[in-house]
């Protein structure tokens, strides 16, 4: 049987949930740019590149959901890691019950046949 390809992903669906993941990510352990990367791909995220980080790293801290510090490295120039402040860890907060919301919603609409019909409907059955 040959190996299945990934199926590809929607740049906007990434663009809509990757402040969340970094935030995840981050409030797990401080990272630097680029090893927040890494780590986002080996989480299974292949195709998500520092362009795509980078920029909500900024959004983050512009809005006070991180904080960052300079770390001298061994291997190269100054690394500015991020750790999520008080008010980054309940926007994340707000943001994961707000996914499993929407998942559940999701996952009724996806539900082929009968099983979905009326469900979470707020008009009355006809009599």
């Amino acid at each position: 049987m040959p190996a299945s390809t990934p199926a590809a992903r929607d740049p906007q669906l990434l663009k809509g949930v990757l402040p969340m993941l970094v935030l995840a990510l981050l409030r797990e352990q401080d990272s630097y740019g680029y090893e927040l990367v890494t780590r986002l791909q080996d989480a299974g995220l292949v195709d998500v590149a520092a362009g795509s980080v980078y920029p909500v790293l900024a959004r983050l801290e512009r809005d006070d959901h991180l904080t960052s510090y300079l770390v001298r490295s061994s291997a190269g120039p100054v690394r500015k890691y991020y750790t999520p402040t008080d008010a980054g860890l309940e926007h994340l907060g707000r943001q994961r019950r707000g996914w499993h919301q929407l998942g559940d919603v999701v996952a009724v609409v996806l539900m082929p046949g009968p099983g979905r019909a009326n469900r979470h409907s707020p008009r009355e059955a006809p009599a």
